[in-house]
């Protein structure tokens, strides 16, 4: 066990998740099936192989609602225990055969239920590469009301052209083609996207368009490529009536290239809206952050017949050009209405969810309160800190806490939507207990730095915060993502005495609070479940209000014994 500065990633919090997991499979059993195991787990099936790169071709039908294709799939050995490979693939797709590419053998395929299907491959040597080609074909699921629920959308433009995509975060790739379907293994080599398609409509991927060739039969194939590690629900074709726009942003790293693909009647309306926007944001989001991770596949906003979806350098964008979420403000302050709501959160999974990706679909909050927090640091970078905090506070209306943010592990489980705005002011709270915003910024560029491109888990996100900030941390955290316990800070005077404690916490719970003037009378505290004092200034004592309190921090404050 690793000790750093103090704070270990102990038991203290594994344990808690632990039971937290224990606690929810006891009593939502029947909630989790043999499936369910299959789909979110690691298998025997899955370990021994390490995927390195997908090719994917795909041949969509819109009048027929079908789609055939092939995965040629690149793997590595990492176990020779075993040659039987679980592949993922939703029904009613079919896998149709696949074929080794090493001896050309045709292997045998076995349906296992639910999204699982299992290929019996020779024993290999560990550290060797092959590919297994894939084939498969049938009418895919369809999203019914996307980007919320997953799989294929077959709708029309306003003019009534074609328009295909997919969704399918949460649910998973395989609702669209066969891979290993698990956060844990991207392909590291990355991938291509070849969409085989009508000649009147173009095709958009991921990454850079790298061939484009006309069938001479009324088709045209496009293949886009990505150079870096993607993961799979990030991997989503784009078929419409397309423009191309191009521009660049000279950023942190040197040249960034730009490209917009509206649809064609809005192509006018996008070349006005869009750079504006995008670099407005990339801006913000590299001062926080850092570089942009994916300078060599490139920025890509495509329009959508959803609101939108973070599909890495290949957001969908279908938020109307408008300012807000589709004209609303989530916050209430009226600084959502300054920028457009899609551009920033989804671009702001570009380094969270997309850069560091987590391993366990449990530990969702990763991607998703960052992303939430990074709408207020857009904010707080354009129009200052004031706004920033009012943003904060404004989003938290939004917070049922209904169940807790992490769900059980290993069962593709997805935890309560107060990941998004519980998740952001969770961490807002822990950046104003810091009181020391260079390094909070410090941690959040060091995380991308450290830990780009690469498949981690919320644990280690949370030690690393412990290290840099020599503090123990961890049960700050378990307060808020497995519970749905407000804190409560209770607080009395006698004189200049503040009396002060937490209650209606877990054990241990030990969030610091900071209050400050910006001058002589701040001041921070460390509360813990026991009533403590300290004698504070007149100026000092103006700072400790209800209302301050519960502004600054996402906790309940009580003055009274």
């Amino acid at each position: 066990m690793k000790l750093f500065n103090g704070c270990a990633l102990a038991v203290g919090i594994i344990m808690l998740s632990l039971a937290v997991t224990a606690q929810e499979l006891v009593s939502r059993q029947e909630r989790f099936s043999r499936a369910d195991t299959l789909r979110g787990s690691n298998t025997p099936e899955r370990a021994w192989w390490d995927v390195r790169r997908y090719d994917l071709t795909i041949v969509p039908d819109f009048e027929d609602k079908y789609t055939a294709g092939t995965n040629r799939m690149t793997y590595q050995v990492v176990d020779s225990g075993t040659g039987r490979m679980q592949l993922d693939l939703k029904p009613p797709l079919k896998i149709d055969s696949v074929v080794l590419a090493s001896d050309g053998s045709k292997r045998p395929v076995e349906y296992a239920g639910g999204d699982i299907w299992y290929v019996d491959l020779p024993l290999q040597q560990a550290g060797t590469t092959d590919r297994v080609n894939v084939y498969f074909s049938g009418n895919p699921h369809i999203a019914i009301r996307p980007p919320w629920d997953g799989g294929w959308t077959f709708s029309r433009d306003s003019l009534d052209n074609p328009w295909m995509t997919v969704c399918c975060q949460g649910l998973g790739a395989s609702v669209w083609f066969p891979c290993k379907d698990h956060q844990s293994d991207e392909p590291d080599d990355g991938a291509s996207l070849t969409m085989v398609v009508p000649d009147t409509l173009q095709a958009v991927g991921n990454g850079r368009l790298v061939e484009r060739i006309d069938n001479h039969d009324g088709t045209m194939a496009y293949t886009w490529e990505v150079t870096n590690p993607i993961n799979n629900y990030c991997m989503i074709p784009y078929i419409g009536k397309y423009a191309s726009i191009n521009d660049t942003y000279i950023g942190e790293k040197g040249k960034l290239d730009l490209q917009f693909w509206p649809l064609q009647l809005h192509k006018a309306q996008a070349e006005r809206y869009f750079p504006e926007q995008a670099k407005k944001v990339l801006r913000a989001f590299e001062y926080w952050f850092g570089p942009y991770p994916f300078y060599e596949d490139s920025y890509k906003l495509v329009e959508a017949d959803n609101t939108g979806m973070e599909h890495q350098s290949n957001i969908g964008y279908g938020n109307f050009y408008a300012f807000g979420y589709r004209g609303r403000d989530a916050s209430g302050t009226g600084y959502g209405l300054l920028s457009d709501f899609i551009i920033v959160h989804e671009s702001a999974h570009e380094w969270w969810g997309n850069s560091i990706t987590t391993n366990d679909l449990a530990d969702m909050w990763v991607h998703e309160s960052f992303a939430n927090y990074a709408e207020a640091l857009y904010v707080e970078y354009h129009w200052g800190i004031g706004a920033g905090n009012d943003y904060v506070y404004g989003v938290r209306r939004g917070i049922r806490n209904d169940k807790p943010i992490v769900p059980p592990f290993g069962v593709n489980a997805q935890g309560s939507g107060d990941m998004y705005p519980k998740g952001g002011n969770m961490l807002h709270t822990i950046r104003h207990s810091m009181a020391d915003d260079t390094l909070f910024r410090e941690i959040l560029r060091g995380l991308q730095r450290e830990h780009a491109h690469q498949t981690i888990d919320g644990e280690q996100l949370i030690a690393y915060f412990c290290d840099k900030t020599g503090y123990d941390y961890r049960n700050v955290f378990a307060q808020y993502l497995t519970t749905v316990q407000i804190p409560e800070f209770r607080f009395y005077f006698e004189d200049n005495r503040l009396f002060y404690k937490w209650q209606h916490c877990i054990d241990g719970f030990n969030l610091p609070i900071a209050l400050t003037d910006y001058g002589s009378a701040s001041f921070k505290l460390f509360p813990t479940a026991t009533w403590q004092s300290v004698v504070l200034t007149d100026a000092q004592k103006e700072l400790v209000t209800v209302k301050q309190l519960e502004y600054l921090y996402y906790i309940s404050a009580v003055e009274g014994r």
